[in-house]
């Protein structure tokens, strides 16, 4: 027999604000005065509503605040009717695995990425690893979680719960995408930020014969020693030095539910998402020739130059992960990378894989016995702003302004996302927010000078009154 709702959940509307938590590719907030239990249990209801899903696969990070949200996620399910498999504590890219590798029609992975302690949320899935976004599916579950109709269960059934234990099987996954004997024995320093690498990496390099050290593997969704988000300056301070303390050959970072992974080279020196990117694409393109490989706009042109010099057809895409796997899909590329250390595999159902992409350049850097700056030197040669967000009153005005300038100097400009401007030397791309009146501006050059000169030329004309 099916429970009694848990929160009276489904006597009448939510205030209109939950919406907000709706973003374009999850549900997030803050915890518990945005999201709260019986939030995560009307989101339970709706996914299993909205996909017609007889089992759903849960799992979480490391976050306090997850096996509260889970409970209720799970109560939500199983009253729709729905069987749960609780997979427990486990990285995003292990929740996308169980559900391509075992056929289940959906999942959920409670989870806040690389935001602060304070926050969880929900990255949804349908099956074959299909991640939901705004445009399919998301806005359907948020529309029946927030005015409180979500359709009756269609029998009397209360769904089942089963625990399943999927780590491993992840694990023996990823390095399926490589072969282990060509890995030499490498010195690696890996922070794990108190994430859910904590978890995965030990498991992976367990037969592996590269040595390990360990930065804040303890699980600890508290945070206590940086924020896991990689991409911030401040939180690889301890990596770099490591990597430089311990001459190890590289350092890599992971953010919190380690799926995004960022590498350091044995200098110390940050490594961006493209040049990541380029590498990966490298070292696949040896084992497959000719095949098509997807990277978004703001990469580096570094990127496709090399994906066409070693015999693949490089995409260029818009940014973000629904328009990265469509585009994979259509074309049959083997692979897919972005700035922002996503990395998308087809022979991982479409979904990103911070792991796979890691071991793929452990086997570079190992076949190529070089240190990575020297096997990156032909490759990152121009020099790159980074996002740079400017406030301003009128987003399409500022737009606008910004195009009719470099339209009358002769530039070649697109629209494929936001605004991309070229020039033999340099180039940029503007793009607007979705949630704040934002413009985000990444520049890049062949020359530190003309980086300047160039970036202070498309800002003056974005801030101007």
């Amino acid at each position: 027999m099916r429970s009694t709702d848990p929160f009276g959940a489904m006597t009448g509307p939510l205030d209109a604000s939950v919406g907000t938590l709706f973003k374009a590719y999850d549900v997030r907030g803050t915890v518990p005065d945005e999201l709260t239990p019986e939030i995560a249990y009307r989101i339970g209801r709706g996914v299993v509503a909205f996909l017609g899903a007889d089992t759903v696969v849960v799992g979480r990070d490391m976050r306090l605040s997850g096996p509260a949200l889970a409970a209720a996620l799970i109560d939500g399910i199983r009253d729709q009717g729905a069987d749960a498999v609780d997979i427990g504590l486990v990285s995003t890219d292990t929740l996308y695995f169980a559900v391509g590798k075992y056929g289940y029609p959906a999942g959920v992975m409670i989870t806040a990425s690389h935001n602060p302690a304070n926050y969880n949320g929900f990255k949804i899935c349908r099956e074959g690893a299909r991640a939901l976004s705004i445009d399919s599916g998301i806005a359907e579950i948020r529309d029946m979680v927030v005015s409180g109709r979500i359709p009756a269960p269609t029998g009397d059934r209360r769904g089942n719960l089963q625990q399943r234990a999927v780590m491993d099987a992840y694990a023996e996954h990823a390095l399926g995408s490589i072969d282990p004997d060509k890995i030499k024995s490498l010195r690696i320093a890996v922070d794990a930020g108190n994430g859910m690498a904590g978890e995965l990496v030990p498991r992976v390099f367990r037969d592996l014969p590269c040595e390990i050290i360990p930065l804040y593997f303890e699980l600890d969704g508290t945070f206590p020693n940086h924020d896991a988000n990689p991409i911030e300056p401040e939180n690889i301070h301890d990596l770099r030095r490591a990597v430089i303390e311990r001459e190890c050959d590289l350092g890599v970072a992971f953010d919190g539910d380690a799926d995004r992974m960022f590498l350091i080279d044995e200098r110390g020196d940050f490594i961006g998402g493209d040049m990541t990117t380029a590498m990966v694409a490298l070292e696949l393109l040896k084992q497959h020739p000719g095949a098509a490989i997807v990277y978004n706009l703001i990469c580096s042109r570094s990127v496709p130059e090399v994906i066409e010099e070693h015999g693949g057809r490089p995409i260029r895409s818009r940014v973000g992960h629904s328009f990265i796997k469509a585009t994979m899909r259509e074309e049959d590329a083997i692979f897919g990378g972005e700035h922002s250390g996503h990395f998308y595999f087809r022979d991982n159902w479409y979904a990103d894989s911070g792991m796979i992409a890691m071991l793929t350049v452990l086997q570079l850097l190992s076949t190529a016995d070089q240190a990575l700056s020297e096997v990156l030197g032909p490759i990152d040669t121009r020099v790159r702003s980074g996002e740079i967000n400017s406030e301003v009153d009128d987003v399409d005005a500022a737009m606008r302004r910004v195009e009719e300038s470099f339209s009358e100097q002769g530039a070649e400009i697109d629209h494929l996302d936001g605004l991309t401007v070229g020039f033999d030397g340099w180039w940029f791309n503007l793009r607007s927010s979705n949630t704040q009146p934002l413009l985000r501006l990444n520049v890049e050059a062949e020359t530190t000078e003309t980086l300047r000169s160039k970036s202070e030329e498309v800002l003056q004309l974005v801030r101007q009154p």
